[in-house]
């Protein structure tokens, strides 16, 4: 297996596939990153040259932002929010979705499974 930034990524997928299991990283990046190290996106990781992977390697570490680090931050600005008692650092706290959506009837991802009210 390749490893890339710290994650293994699979080898009998096409590298602009193989690239977004790196958390932070997205289709249109994996492309940009491609071809800026002169990799064909239909190559599959396994035929890579070892040259190629760390031209790959060399372009994320200096351009962008992933895995652990792009993790801590986006954790630092939630917490940042919650600190300030900004109106969406309260809905951070009470696990409330954020921008806006309702919620009388749905955001079960945030809110999680009913609770039922005896009673009611």
């Amino acid at each position: 297996m390749a490893r890339i930034a710290g994650v293994n990524i699979p080898i009998n997928k096409r590298m602009e596939v193989s690239l977004t299991y790196i958390f932070g990283i997205g289709p249109i990046t994996a492309k940009k990153i491609l071809e800026e190290a002169g990799v064909s996106p239909d190559v599959r990781a396994r035929d890579l040259s070892e040259a190629e992977t760390a031209r790959i390697r060399a372009i994320i570490d200096q351009s962008y932002i992933v895995e652990g680090d792009l993790r801590r931050q986006v954790a630092m600005n939630t917490k940042r929010l919650m600190d300030l008692g900004s109106y969406r650092g309260l809905r951070h706290r009470r696990g409330l979705p954020t921008r806006g959506q309702r919620t009388h009837t749905n955001a079960r991802t945030r809110k999680g499974p009913r609770r039922t009210v005896v009673g009611k």
